[in-house]
């Protein structure tokens, strides 16, 4: 009996080793596959991290792995030698689902680096400026989520009715400036406590949402919209997401005042005239600022803009195949999204001049070996001069009288107007921090 006992511990034991073995052999070969795509990360210049981005406390990480899982990118974070690390952190869009997803709270989202520094705006716990009476929310702010936003939005404007201004019926009581999640979500406390307010949006409702990279948006948490409720979203396009915000402004007789661009904002006395790009001036004693921190992306101004295929930013080519697609632009971000784009896709890539200039080397050689092998085709003094669904129409050297194409998608990369210039103006303080620790909502 004892023998058939001694036996039988050692066939467990030596399966137990060879689950080790496995196991460690598997970890081994995984890391591996991370680190190779680290290094390639360093030589593509994604691995150092530009904005918000997660700091991994490797003392506290036990390996999960569900930081990796929950987030909606891809190759941002991955595993080596049992630890998290960083990959292409230069591609964090700043979801924060690692952060949420992480077991032992071994992540933080932090804001620039100890090397290269982000500007912020001085806001307080009240999410006002150095100027008394500007606030600011949202993505301007540091914190980009859509979560994050809308709380911010409604928790600024709670600041706001209760904090001692004198009301004056000739003037607004605030003028929001965005209708992207915070300018929305700080529109509905606004009406609940019976502020005199307008909202102003230069492009159209979403702000911001419709300069996303994707059509489908992520949603890792739920969030309270005000006079709404709770809502959960995971998946869910640009348009569904409008299809909610739309029916809760009509509810609440709230219009939003859309293509209405804010040039300047002056302090005169106790209150403050805002004035948007067609000259018209309104006086209020409050101003919400509720616009992005990247910048307005630039746009064509050509009809059919606002169309859902039309994106700013490319994040995952890989999951783009079997299209048309139009890439506008001649610098380095158009050049490698169209690049990314051509082995799966048919690709034009249009450009206003008549040669391209200040490209990295790497990128002018693979562009030349692109156009050499017939994988892009390059239009070079073109415009584009609408967009439908299905196609678009173009102007170029030969060809005067725009030109109708086939196409699914299109990528516009014309640079962008940064915020910091307008902010100075208006007498908002900036700081460039580094390695700045943002606050979460959990």
């Amino acid at each position: 009996m004892l023998l058939e006992e001694i036996i039988i511990y050692g066939v467990v034991f030596l399966f137990c080793l060879l689950v080790i073995y496995f196991y460690l052999g598997r970890q081994k070969k995984a890391s591996r596959i991370v680190e190779t795509k680290i290094e390639r990360a360093k030589q593509d210049g994604t691995f150092e991290p530009v904005s918000l981005h997660p700091v991994i406390n490797l003392d506290t990480c036990i390996n999960s792995g569900a930081c990796v899982e929950a987030c909606p990118e891809k190759d941002i974070i991955g595993i080596v030698n049992g630890k998290a690390t960083l990959i292409n952190a230069s591609q964090c869009i700043g979801h924060g689902a690692c952060f949420h997803a992480c077991p032992v709270e071994a992540i933080s989202l932090v804001i620039g680096t100890q090397k290269r520094g982000v500007d912020l705006p001085h806001v307080n716990q009240h999410f006002e400026t150095n100027v008394p009476g500007i606030y600011i929310a949202g993505e301007l702010g540091g914190m980009g989520l859509i979560k994050n936003s809308v709380e911010q939005g409604e928790a600024a404007v709670m600041s706001i009715a209760q904090s001692d201004y004198k009301k004056d019926p000739s003037m607004y009581d605030l003028i929001i400036v965005g209708a992207g999640p915070a300018g929305i979500s700080a529109s509905l406390p606004a009406r609940r406590n019976n502020l005199n307010f307008l909202t102003l949006e230069q492009d159209s409702l979403g702000g911001t949402v419709y300069n996303f990279p994707r059509s489908k948006i992520v949603m890792t948490a739920p969030m309270n919209l005000p006079l709404h409720g709770k809502v959960k979203l995971f998946d869910t396009s640009k348009t569904e997401l409008l299809g909610l915000w739309r029916p809760v402004l009509e509810k609440n007789n709230i219009i939003i005042r859309e293509h209405a661009k804010v040039e300047s904002i002056v302090m005169v006395k106790d209150s403050f005239k805002v004035t948007i790009l067609s000259g018209e001036v309104f006086q209020t004693k409050n101003v919400l600022l509720a616009i992005g921190r990247r910048g307005s992306p630039r746009k064509l101004g050509v009809p059919g803009e606002t169309l859902e295929k039309v994106a700013y930013k490319l994040l995952e080519p890989e999951n783009i195949q079997g299209k048309k697609v139009i890439v506008v632009g001649g610098g380095d971000s158009a050049i490698e999204s169209a690049l990314s784009l051509i082995d799966h896709n048919q690709v034009t890539l249009s450009y206003r001049s008549e040669a391209f200039s200040r490209l990295k080397v790497k990128n002018r050689e693979k562009l030349e070996a692109a156009i050499r092998d017939n994988k892009l085709e390059v239009l070079l003094k073109s415009n584009l001069t609408s967009i439908e669904d299905g196609r678009v129409f173009i102007t170029t050297e030969t060809n005067t009288e725009p030109v109708a194409m086939e196409n699914d998608l299109v990528f516009i990369f014309a640079g962008g107007e940064l915020p910091t210039q307008f902010l100075e103006k208006t007498g908002v303080q900036i700081t460039k921090r580094f390695g700045y620790t943002m606050k979460k909502h959990k």
